[in-house]
């Protein structure tokens, strides 16, 4: 896991542990178990390993395992953005950690309470943008604001969630009209971000018009599209306010970027399981990536690794390629 190899034999490592347990060795076994939700949790599969991790009873085991444990547990409640109860985890695994008195331990759990302490995300309201802490983004997420999420491409408000996942020209109109509210927007500049075009004519306005009233139909209920006389403006129907919640930073592969700013080294293949895509996919965004400087690359063949230093300043949770929790 350290070396970031994800596609070692699972039902190996439950074999395994399940021999462990029958030899009575407890301890061993919760090893082997914190590993395989360890590679979960890498992975995304934030169900799966919150089920697993519910089955084992910290207590009885020796304070190495209890941080691993609570560690584990921050990890996936950051992810759900839980902060409290991701605070109240790292809390019981630096306990366990000065117990066990393991310093690369302590450093790993120093890693995991300094992501609370990070901006994750930016705040756009009304032209302006402010940094946030996880915890902010959470708070923002449960407030009465119409949020429209880049982070997820999701629009929010009053419980609901419309996804624009699949429709990046809907999804950037609404994220310009929304940084923009309560304002207008030039028609010109929708058209320039929508369809990425310097020049406009009057079959550019004819597809916005189109795309404008696609929009209007994938926010009901949550809010409308007005024309006015030199563009447009969302106007809410359920919160007094809209806001984005955007990136920490705005990279083209930002879940890529992410992942690799661990500052652990990946292979390809191991990012490729990561984010659900094919290894081909992410070997082209890797190269591309390597080429503008912001990763490097050492070794060859099948021991080839990539790797980036920490994002500076920024914490990348929100960078991650895993819904939240409602998604």
């Amino acid at each position: 896991l350290a070396a970031r190899e994800l596609g070692w034999p699972v039902k190996a490592l439950e074999a395994a542990r399940k021999t462990l347990e029958a030899h009575g060795d407890r301890a061993n076994a919760a090893h082997a178990r914190y590993l395989e939700l360890r590679r979960l949790l890498l992975i995304g599969r934030l169900d799966e390993a919150e089920g697993l991790l519910a089955e084992l009873d910290p207590e009885p085991l020796p304070p190495a395992l209890r941080a691993a444990h609570e560690l584990l547990v921050a990890g996936i409640a950051m992810r759900r953005l839980e902060t409290q109860r991701a605070r109240s985890a790292i809390t019981r695994a630096e306990a366990a950690a000065r117990v066990a008195g393991i310093p690369a331990l302590t450093a790993e759990i120093q890693s995991a309470a300094l992501i609370l302490e990070t901006p994750a995300a930016r705040l756009i309201a009304q032209g302006q943008a402010r940094p946030l802490l996880l915890e902010e983004v959470e708070a923002l997420l449960g407030s009465a604001s119409l949020v429209v999420d880049a982070c997820r491409y999701v629009v929010r408000g009053v419980g609901m969630s419309i996804s624009l996942a699949t429709r990046p020209v809907l999804f950037t109109l609404a994220r310009a009209l929304a940084e923009a509210w309560p304002a207008d927007v030039p028609r010109g500049a929708l058209i320039a971000q929508a369809f990425r075009l310097k020049l406009t004519d009057e079959s550019h306005r004819a597809r916005l018009r189109v795309e404008i009233g696609r929009l209007r139909l994938a926010l009901k209920p949550l809010a409308t599209v007005t024309a006015t006389a030199r563009g447009f403006a969302l106007v809410s129907l359920v919160a007094p306010d809209v806001v984005v919640l955007a990136r920490p930073v705005e990279e083209k592969h930002a879940a890529v970027f992410a992942f690799l700013a661990d500052g652990e080294s990946w292979s390809s293949s191991a990012l490729a399981l990561a984010l659900g895509t094919s290894q081909r996919t992410v070997q082209r965004v890797l190269e591309e990536l390597g080429a503008s400087g912001k990763v490097q690359a050492f070794g060859r063949g099948r021991a080839r690794r990539w790797m980036t230093p920490p994002v500076p300043g920024f914490a990348t949770t929100l960078l991650l390629p895993v819904p939240f929790a409602g998604d």
